[in-house]
């Protein structure tokens, strides 16, 4: 009987295909947003127009990087990323995730205080714009196309769908002004980006919805996002009341409101997506 070779066994091992592939991602998005930055900052380019370029360059590397190692190791066609239904999942992705995001601020002006004290130019956009889409594509490959879809082979998608979503809390539970209130909102945000790949088995739809919720957030609404600095928007707004309403220092996205808007949407998908849904091996 033919033995599988030591070097094919260890690279086709869930652990290495997690980890190698979140290494070599975090390496090449590096590389190429300093290589990028390198040649853009002697030209003549806008600044804000320099960091779309490098975004859409950082991004698309890591795409294919994704790409490229798991046609390697997993000897298959990508399909989580195929462009076939790009658009529909694109489409109603940034629909869902922009619904979501207005209805949270929505709150904020019945039962808090939500002042817009100024239009911006669309070009205030720009920066935002880049910094949601470069984010989504990042940490939706990350957290749902390596760290989800591997432990869902053989641990089913109940458990993959919490250690996803787990991780992806904690992991923002480290920036600036975080809270528990933060971290549980983001775990939730975890479980319906999980859930919406799961329904789609196409990364697409949870970088859309994520991409609108942040870029609704901060390039729309002017609030802060995930307790980062604000950065230009459309409307430079106000926020102000109860932090559990607001979010406070973290932004709306770590509010109540936003807790139960995004647990909803979850428990929505998760009841349409049941058919989808992966047995652990043992069950199996």
């Amino acid at each position: 009987m033919a033995t599988t070779p030591l070097r094919q066994r260890v690279l086709t091992a869930p652990i290495t295909k997690i980890l190698l592939v979140i290494i070599v991602c975090f390496i090449v998005f590096v590389i190429s947003q300093k290589l990028t930055s390198t040649i853009l900052d002697t030209t003549a380019i806008d600044r804000n127009f320099r960091n779309l370029i490098k975004g859409i360059i950082a991004s698309t590397v890591v795409v294919y990087t994704y790409i490229l190692f798991y046609k390697k190791i997993e000897k298959r066609s990508i399909t989580e990323l195929s462009i076939r239904h790009l658009a529909k999942s694109v489409f109603l992705g940034v629909v869902i995730g922009a619904v979501l995001q207005c209805f949270t601020i929505l709150v904020v002006s019945l039962f808090g205080d939500f002042q817009i004290l100024a239009v911006n130019p669309f070009s205030y956009m720009i920066i935002p714009f880049t910094v949601a889409f470069t984010v989504a594509i990042f940490e939706e490959i990350l957290m749902r196309g390596i760290i989800l879809r591997i432990t869902e082979e053989k641990l089913g998608s109940y458990i993959a769908l919490t250690i996803s979503a787990v991780i992806f809390g904690l992991v923002h539970l480290a920036n600036p002004n975080s809270t528990l209130i933060s971290g549980l909102s983001v775990v939730v945000a975890g479980f319906l980006f999980g859930v919406a790949y799961i329904y789609t088995r196409n990364l697409w739809f949870p970088i859309a919805i994520h991409f609108a919720w942040n870029f609704m957030q901060s390039g729309v609404f002017g609030a802060v996002t995930s307790g980062n600095e604000k950065t230009n928007s459309l409307l430079t707004t106000e926020l102000s009341g109860n932090q559990f309403i607001t979010g406070g220092e973290f932004g709306p996205e770590g509010s109540i409101q936003a807790i139960v808007f995004c647990l909803l949407a979850t428990i929505i998908l998760f009841l349409i997506s049941r058919k989808n849904l992966i047995k652990p091996y043992w069950r199996k």
